[in-house]
């Protein structure tokens, strides 16, 4: 259960190496396919593959009637502790009409044992229209970001996991219960195991999120 005016927080397993989870998150053609929240991100300069240095992008959320444009820095490092790697982010857009203003947030990407990948992510934002946005962040907002995020963390298991593309699941399959194999947000943890209710997503930050800055 998302807790209100909390930073959010989702895990999943996949059954796939820590190399390819990166590959299918850290290239912005890729990451687009699976992830509900953005219909494009494009660089806004080539950056050499493994350069640990932060890079700017643009992202577009197409709507039915009306598309969302914004701009974001992301930092990947891949020398953590055991193997784990980061991505930081840090996003922000002047549409009127986007109910996030502005976020900030990270993936980590454990390597298990077993040869699976531990993916998660925290992540807060600043909703857009005031007051008024922040009541609405309040009763529902925040808990249908949340479901984006994890349901789009389990179609990104299932590509992984069975190569499957994320287009063989649109939006609608929600609906189709009786396809037992579809994506699910309810797959995914919105805490880490045992860790209490209050647990605070960004307690586990890492250290590059706070250096990064939108210009």
């Amino acid at each position: 259960m998302v807790r209100q005016n909390r930073a959010l927080y989702v895990e999943t397993t996949i059954e796939a190496d820590i190399d390819e989870v990166w590959r299918l998150t850290q290239t912005p053609e890729l990451h687009s396919r699976w992830d509900l929240r953005f219909s494009l991100i494009a660089p806004e300069a080539d950056r050499s593959e493994g350069t640990d240095s932060p890079s700017r992008f643009r992202y577009e959320r197409r709507l039915p009637f009306h598309t969302i444009r914004g701009t974001g820095v992301s930092l990947g490092e891949r020398t953590g502790t055991g193997g784990a790697r980061t991505s930081a982010l840090v996003f922000s857009t002047r549409d009127p009409l986007s109910p996030l203003a502005s976020g900030r947030g990270y993936w980590r990407y454990v390597p298990n044992a077993d040869g699976s990948t531990t993916f998660t992510t925290g992540y807060d934002y600043v909703p857009f229209a005031g007051r008024a946005g922040a009541l609405l962040d309040r009763v529902v907002l925040r808990r249908v970001v949340w479901w984006m995020t994890a349901w789009s963390f389990d179609r990104l298991r299932i590509w992984a996991e069975t190569g499957t593309p994320p287009e063989s699941w649109p939006i609608a399959s929600v609906a189709a219960f009786w396809r037992a194999d579809r994506p699910k947000a309810s797959r995914c943890r919105s805490r880490p195991a045992r860790a209490p209710r209050d647990h605070d997503a960004m307690s586990d930050a890492p250290a590059s999120l706070a250096g990064l800055v939108q210009k």
